[in-house]
């Protein structure tokens, strides 16, 4: 009998998965790769929130986590930082003065 679960009850069972995907991005150059970078880009862009899966579906979504996809999840974790950096330093005062 197989069980459908939320992705994130799977979580804790997915850790040498996931460390088994980030080797695999190391080896192609992707080297700040992390498992929770993993899971986070899973999450918004495939998953789209937390849908029940069963548990070999979780792990074959984890292994054909394509690294163009990844790289798109992390340029824009970047626009977004950097964005929410300069809303926070404008609410402050510290903008940067030239």
């Amino acid at each position: 009998m197989t069980v459908n679960k939320q992705v994130s009850i799977w979580k804790h069972e997915l850790e040498d998965v996931l460390e088994s995907k980030v080797n695999e991005f190391k080896l192609l150059d992707y080297s700040k790769a992390t498992p929770e970078d993993i899971w986070n880009c899973l999450s918004e862009k495939v998953w789209k929130g937390d849908p029940e899966k069963k548990l070999h579906e979780v792990v074959q979504d984890i292994f054909h986590l394509q690294p163009n996809l990844f790289m798109t999840y992390l340029t824009q974790q970047s626009w977004r930082d950097n964005n929410l950096q300069e809303s926070l330093d404008a609410l402050l005062g510290n903008e940067n003065k030239d």
